[in-house]
């Protein structure tokens, strides 16, 4: 028997990862925290939901309608909102504040959304979505091998898109200098657009794939946020492969550091759960301001031992400085 912790960790990282993989697509296109990125993954949720409980389709059916109706979703968010603004002059302040306000629309939309779902269906666990039964694959749940392969399989090709197709290769060119792109001919628009449809499915599918380990509800995505920044964060922000492995981590490490002081210390911990991607987002600005992806891993012993700990904390300090700098 495989222990429940371990169950936990692998999905929970798979989830993560493609939770933080989306977040950061969002990111270099537009340069903003898009905080509303968690209602994305309450699509997938309720998507998934609506089509299993109404029409009696299981959850891993749904997810392909997940990641279209997410797409969409993430796309009239980026045309209506960001882009309109954008466009205006608004500044980085104002773009943050305005993916707030559309994070709180979302609820409020989810909200009347369950409202129906209760008065037209009868459905009394719209607002707070129970977990589903997963299939049984080997003995153990279906998820358990399905997360981590669609995380794989949508990390193989994002990678074959971008180094192997000539599209890849612009949308590469639009992230790192889109005026250059233009002069180029490059469609920037049409990449953008791209990029955030993919962005709002990867969300909606991790939604979908959500409920089946864990409880749901209006509010569920928006809670998740702090561990979906705390991932991307950790990869760099700015770096599709480093959302991956921060992913992986934070969503691993909450679950294995949770469980080690559960044990230690008792089930008190538990209500400091969400405190671990926090620490970890924490030390990563301090020390890995640009990201697990920007370490030479070689050369770093040589590095500290040349430069001595104080001074290479100074360099990553500065570095601090430079990503910040950048990121306005």
């Amino acid at each position: 028997m495989v222990e429940a912790y371990v169950l936990n960790s692998i999905i929970y990282a798979s989830l993560f990862g493609l939770m933080a993989l989306g977040l950061t697509l969002t990111y270099l296109t537009t340069k903003v925290p898009n905080f509303a990125y968690g209602s994305f993954v309450t699509v997938g949720m309720y998507v998934s939901y609506t089509l299993s409980t109404i029409h009696r389709l299981g959850v891993y059916w749904s997810v392909p309608l997940s990641f279209l109706i997410g797409g969409g979703v993430s796309i009239t968010m980026y045309l209506l909102v960001l882009r309109t603004l954008a466009r205006r002059g608004s500044s980085l302040v104002s773009l943050m504040i305005a993916t707030l306000a559309v994070d709180i629309a979302f609820l409020g939309f989810f909200g009347m959304y369950t409202d129906y779902l209760t008065a037209r269906y009868k459905l009394v666990t719209a607002k707070v979505v129970y977990q589903f039964p997963d299939l049984n694959l080997f003995g153990l749940p279906a998820l358990l091998f399905i997360a981590p392969a669609s995380l794989a399989l949508i990390s193989t090709g994002l990678f074959i898109l971008l180094t192997r197709t000539r599209f890849g290769i612009s949308m590469r060119a639009s992230v790192e200098n889109p005026s250059l792109a233009k002069i180029l001919g490059v469609n920037v628009e049409r990449v953008y657009v791209f990029a955030w449809f993919m962005a709002g499915g990867f969300a909606a599918v991790s939604g979908s794939y959500y409920i089946l380990w864990l409880a749901g509800g209006v509010s569920a995505g928006s809670g998740l946020i702090v561990e979906i920044f705390g991932a991307s964060v950790l990869g760099g922000l700015a770096s599709i492969y480093g959302a991956v492995l921060g992913g992986l981590i934070v969503g691993a490490s909450e679950v294995l550091l949770t469980t080690g002081f559960e044990q230690l210390l008792g089930q008190w911990f538990l209500l400091y759960q969400k405190g671990v991607p926090l620490i970890i987002m924490i030390v990563a600005l301090l020390f890995l301001p640009e990201g697990l992806t920007s370490v030479r891993w070689r050369d770093l012993p040589h590095e500290i031992a040349s430069f001595g700990w104080r001074k290479f904390l100074s360099r990553r300090h500065a570095a601090l400085g430079r990503f910040l700098r950048m990121s306005h």
